[in-house]
């Protein structure tokens, strides 16, 4: 047996450890390879062991959420894809403040708030990925962000060691937060909202719904926005100008009913999606002058060669 699997496995002994796992049924784009090893630790400790096992083995590892923001290469991950799981599928509510493992959905997190009277949340319950990556990446929509209601967040580093961060440690920005640059995986944020009335955070949670609906093309698997706003400019507008409303790659496609999005329109490759982005970055810089930068994350080998991975 490999013994490095032999090591994974102790390291998670009451969690899942699989080999060769597909990353597509894993994000929400429904494309890509495998990983070579896919965790799901029981809990903190196991967590650590497995990110120290890691690192001494010089194996790359990736914090899996619900992979709303994630496109991994077709000839797969070459190292750990670690999800936060059920150990981190927790909520608790006492007076104004909510506190949240990394792996619930956020969706999920904005309901309770509801069921509890609490406001803050409304813009945020259709973003389809888990509290923990949305602080990763300060998620928002509608002029909400993250930043608006975070309090602190527990986060573990590269050495299995845990610290608490404020909302200023984080130097929360735009699509921005300090913890992947730092190495930090989350594991439990603290929000701190309002009380309010249910009846008006129910009707601003289904207007922000029905105008998703009748804006975006929930119907197809995608990464939500593919782009990040460039400074001055709307990414759908530019791609829109530049002539690009339903343009297609093999299965991937600019959806014609928002060009922010890049969807799945049914068999889509890794590999067509990411071309269709490249196209779609010099067809906009070409005619605008305007470079836009990938909102999504890309990770693993999109190319079958030798050369390094993409991440």
């Amino acid at each position: 047996m490999n013994d490095f699997l032999e090591q994974l496995r102790q390291a998670a002994k009451n969690g899942t450890v699989k080999e060769q796992e597909s990353m597509a049924s894993h994000v929400t784009f429904r494309a890509g390879g495998c990983a070579d090893y896919y965790v799901e630790p029981a809990g903190e400790e196991e967590l650590a062991a497995v990110v120290r096992l890691c690192r001494k083995a010089d194996m790359p590892f990736y914090i899996l959420g619900n992979g709303s923001n994630l496109l991994v290469g077709d000839f797969g991950y070459h190292g750990v894809m670690i999800h936060m799981g059920k150990s981190w599928d927790t909520c608790r509510i006492a007076g104004n403040q909510v506190t949240a493992g990394a792996g619930i959905l956020l969706s999920r997190v904005a309901r309770e708030a509801l069921d509890h009277s609490l406001t803050g949340l409304e813009a945020a319950a259709g973003i389809p990925g888990t509290i923990g990556g949305a602080m990763v990446m300060n998620a928002g929509a509608y002029g909400f962000e993250m930043k608006d209601v975070v309090q602190s967040v527990r986060v573990m580093d590269r050495e299995g060691k845990i610290q608490t961060l404020s909302c200023d440690q984080l130097e929360l920005s735009y699509r921005h937060s300090c913890i992947p640059d730092k190495g930090y995986i989350v594991l439990e944020v603290e929000l701190e909202l309002h009380p309010g009335d249910p009846a008006t955070i129910k009707h601003s949670m289904e207007d922000f719904a029905a105008r998703r609906k009748e804006k975006q093309p929930l119907e197809y698997p995608s990464a939500g926005s593919t782009f990040k706003r460039p400074e001055g400019y709307f990414a759908g507008k530019l791609i829109q100008d530049a002539g690009l409303r339903g343009y297609q790659v093999g299965g991937a496609q600019v959806s014609e009913k928002h060009c922010g999005f890049v969807i799945n329109r049914g068999g889509a490759t890794a590999g067509d999606i990411m071309q269709l982005c490249r196209d779609v970055q010099d067809k906009v810089r070409e005619q605008f002058g305007v470079s836009m930068e990938m909102e999504v994350r890309t990770l693993g080998q999109f190319e079958c060669t030798e050369g390094k991975d993409l991440e």
